[in-house]
């Protein structure tokens, strides 16, 4: 793998935007972990590092710091940092987590939701309906797949449960690009199961609205289980490399 250098402290990052040089560290680290360039639970040794990302050891630090918060990194005391490990199970435990948060809050939202909510909502839709669910794409889709689901619970504002909703996506992430690599060899249909939740929220179809999303939510964890079953093996992101690939 050739080493991508990282601008200078100082200099604006490419985008032109105002990122210091510990937030773009952070940001290549996030997206090496989440596309599977860092595996699950390899260490991070901060010296081969700082040669892979040409910065000095206390920038490099900052930034693994800011990714324990967002539990795609584990401490392990004085023996340093590893990212976090994948499974099926952890998987499932979030899954679990979203729906108890995520369907009280859609019906909440469809409750208390405005004129301005709906067209905020109508909008997203239709920029996420609009890129394709593809890796080359992942980077944009999944930025305008969180910005559909946060508008989903928005409609009654919760402070603490778009918090809380922000970790779970953040650390679902690779999970999700796992999905996105296999979704097509596994017959799903991402967008139709987004315009089957807009629609239904649209309509003010409180049951069918949250019976959708929970399906939708779901379909994560049944697409993997079963890439998991067809391979024999464990969930494993080389596997999710091969078949981004070939896709």
């Amino acid at each position: 793998m050739s080493k991508r250098r990282a601008p200078r402290e100082g200099v604006p990052s490419p985008d032109g935007g105002s990122r210091t040089l510990i937030e773009q560290v952070y940001v290549r680290l996030r997206d090496d972990i989440v596309e599977g360039r860092l595996l699950p639970g390899e260490k991070l040794r901060i010296e081969h590092m700082r040669q892979r990302y040409d910065v000095g050891a206390g920038t490099l630090r900052e930034a693994i710091t800011r990714l324990v918060s967002d539990a795609l990194v584990v401490a392990e005391g004085q023996r340093g940092f590893r990212v976090a490990p994948m499974s099926l199970e952890d998987l499932a435990d979030l899954t679990e987590l979203r729906l108890h948060i995520e369907l009280d809050a859609l019906r909440q939202s469809m409750r208390h939701g405005d004129e301005q909510w709906r067209f905020a909502l109508t909008q997203a839709y239709r920029a996420l309906s609009e890129c394709p669910v593809h890796p080359q794409y992942r980077q944009r889709w999944e930025a305008l797949n969180a910005r559909f689901h946060e508008l989903l619970i928005s409609g009654r504002p919760s402070p603490w449960t778009l918090r809380i909703w922000r970790i779970l996506a953040r650390h679902g992430e690779r999970y999700r690009s796992q999905a996105i690599a296999c979704h097509h060899s596994q017959g799903r249909d991402v967008a139709a199961e987004h315009r089957q939740i807009y629609d239904a929220v649209i309509e003010g179809n409180e049951t069918r609205a949250a019976l959708a999303l929970e399906a939708h939510i779901r379909a994560t964890l049944d697409l993997l289980t079963r890439v998991s079953r067809q391979s024999g093996s464990a969930l494993s992101l080389p596997a999710a490399a091969e078949l981004r690939a070939g896709a």
